[in-house]
């Protein structure tokens, strides 16, 4: 069955507008105004509003519609910190304005986290091996080392992994194993040597490239990554968790290509990540499949 799953643990994050393509957010005491190519209706606030309400507005360059560069407003902070709690699990992550509109977190993520503490939390293993993949600034390594797992977290971007350490730092945690490498490559060595994981969180995104210039396409190579995903976890006590943001992505089809590979779970459900705003507007951000 699809779901609609959004994170109810958020204190420090909030959607407040959605719409002409944007998005007007408050990450701790910040407002961002940031672009949002899902969000094709009308804005619920007059544009002033947002102007007013909002510390930096990112703006895409016209030749790369990824990249781009802030606008800021007096007192607006470039680097920032905020929290996330749920249950005994207290995370905190360094925000910051990139070049890319990314800024550290990705908040719909909050839902997968409790599932991942939550799974962990509920495991007869003492200490659970949990293998996180394009793990990015590692908000679900952090839930995963908060319930108590062994957690490999892999990324090919060397700033992004420092980005991470830092993020694991902050929250009084410690022993992740970081690993700067693409995560085809390390995956396929892990099923070599015959290693094991109670858990697998895979998040990878349309397109990428890994540590030594290898190239990511979703639809060519999310087949082979979830096979040897397959491969690599346990069966007797597990989890694995998919999560996809691109926009030829239904979770239809999320759903097709985990059952395909891995077979229909106990357990298993399928649904769509997304943010409310303040005036009810659910913003979609991505699919999800997990058991």
């Amino acid at each position: 069955m699809i779901k609609l799953l959004t994170p109810v643990h958020w204190m420090d994050y909030e959607l407040i507008d959605s719409g002409n393509f944007e998005k007007l957010e408050r990450f701790g005491n910040q407002v961002l105004i940031r672009p949002e190519p899902q969000a094709v209706w009308d804005k619920s606030l007059e544009e002033r509003e947002w102007i007013q309400k909002s510390q930096a507005t990112f703006r895409k360059e016209k030749n790369d519609p990824e990249k781009g560069k802030w606008m800021l407003n007096k007192g607006c902070r470039e680097q920032w910190q905020i929290g996330y709690g749920y249950r005994e699990m207290n995370i905190r992550m360094r925000l910051g304005l990139t070049s890319f509109r990314h800024i550290g977190v990705f908040p719909e993520q909050g839902n997968n986290w409790d599932f991942i503490f939550d799974r962990i939390k509920t495991m007869k293993t003492t200490r659970p091996k949990v293998l996180n993949l394009f793990a990015y600034t590692g908000g679900a390594s952090l839930a995963a080392c908060a319930a108590g797992a062994e957690v490999v977290h892999v990324d090919s971007v060397k700033p992004v992994i420092s980005w991470a350490r830092e993020n694991m730092e902050l929250s009084g945690l410690d022993g992740i194993r970081w690993v700067v490498e693409d995560a085809l490559k390390f995956v396929k060595r892990e099923v070599r040597r015959g290693n094991r994981y109670q858990g697998i969180i895979l998040d990878p995104p349309a397109y990428g490239r890994g540590a030594d210039g290898e190239k990511w396409v979703l639809e060519e190579n999310v087949g082979e990554m979830l096979k040897l995903c397959s491969e690599l976890l346990n069966i007797q006590e597990y989890f694995f968790i998919m999560s996809l943001y691109s926009m030829g992505f239904s979770s239809l089809i999320s759903e097709n290509l985990v059952h395909s590979v891995f077979g229909k779970r106990d357990g298993m459900e399928s649904g769509e990540l997304f943010l409310p705003d303040a005036f009810g507007k659910k913003l979609p951000l991505g699919t999800v499949v997990r058991f």
